[in-house]
């Protein structure tokens, strides 16, 4: 581990690099095996149906709610109004300054 002048040698941090990156591999590979089975046994619930089980997740986070009357149909379309602006507001200007930096000249041989 240490040597003589206090410095850690290269076998000792290539074993602790090498244990690192095969617990990292095998948290990450452990995370995708869970994903594919939680996303299995929720298709199988939903009988096979991706857009029932988008509607059952909907529903149950709250993102889906009834309209009863025009009011609220119209204070919902109005709130979406106002998401789509203030995300143009944002990504226009970016875009505008993207298509208008400068660029470099390059010389090119014929």
């Amino acid at each position: 581990m240490l040597r003589q002048d206090g410095k850690i040698s290269k076998e000792y941090t290539s074993v602790i690099g090498g244990f690192s990156v095969l617990l990292i591999v095998w948290l990450f590979a452990a995370i995708g095996i869970w994903a594919v089975a939680a996303l299995t046994v929720s298709l199988y619930q939903a009988e096979w149906s991706v857009s029932m089980l988008a509607h059952q997740y909907l529903e149950a986070t709250g993102m889906t709610a009834p309209v009863h009357t025009l009011v609220d149909y119209y204070s919902h379309i109005k709130g979406m109004e106002y998401l789509l602006c203030a995300l143009f507001f944002i990504a226009f200007p970016l875009f505008h300054s993207y298509l208008n930096r400068k660029t470099e000249k390059v010389s090119t041989r014929h």
